[in-house]
């Protein structure tokens, strides 16, 4: 699912500017669900139902793909390379897949809440009040977690991996998503 916002996207030959678009869907479909909690106690509206799938949605099909692209492809290779400039990105990543498992949990119970959402076409009290507990936990997480990649991670690896990696790690990407 193609976003644009603002500026023009990456492309698999700029997998960590990729990455960084990535993060940009994330801050804009949790704001989404952030304004959608605010009338999950009433029918939807067409427009606030197609809102609410699509970010349903993006979180259960691309997130997933984008915490493989770290964990699975830049993460391991990071670990494996020995360079001063990496000691301090190193020590966050535990933190950082700590996150991803954490926002899967999240995104599950958010996602089984919409859905009920959608179906019933309101939530009670208690559910509303998970949904928002959850949308406010999930964008705190993120907002750390994406400075953290953005600011110090992604400028690490952009300078200490060698382009034959970088391609690799495009090639990955772009394979997920076929």
């Amino acid at each position: 699912m193609p976003v644009q916002i603002g500026v023009k996207p990456h492309n698999f030959q700029e997998p960590l500017g990729l990455l960084s678009d990535c993060h940009r869907r994330i801050e804009m479909f949790l704001g989404i669900l952030e304004a959608l909690g605010k009338s999950l106690d009433r029918p939807p509206s067409a427009e606030s139902r197609r809102a609410l799938e699509t970010a349903l949605l993006y979180f259960r099909e691309a997130a997933p793909k984008h915490t493989a692209d770290e964990e699975e492809s830049l993460f391991p290779r990071l670990r494996g390379m020995q360079s001063g400039n990496l000691e301090k990105a190193l020590a966050k990543m535990d933190e950082l897949s700590g996150d991803h498992r954490r926002a899967e949990a999240l995104h599950e119970e958010l996602d089984h809440l919409g859905c009920t959402y959608l179906s019933r076409g309101k939530l009670n009290p208690d559910e509303l009040a998970k949904f928002r507990d959850d949308v406010a936990s999930l964008t705190a997480m993120y907002q750390r977690h994406i400075k953290i990649e953005d600011s110090e991670l992604f400028p690490v690896a952009a300078e200490v991996l060698p382009e034959g990696e970088k391609l690799a790690i495009a090639k990955e990407m772009a394979n997920r998503r076929s």
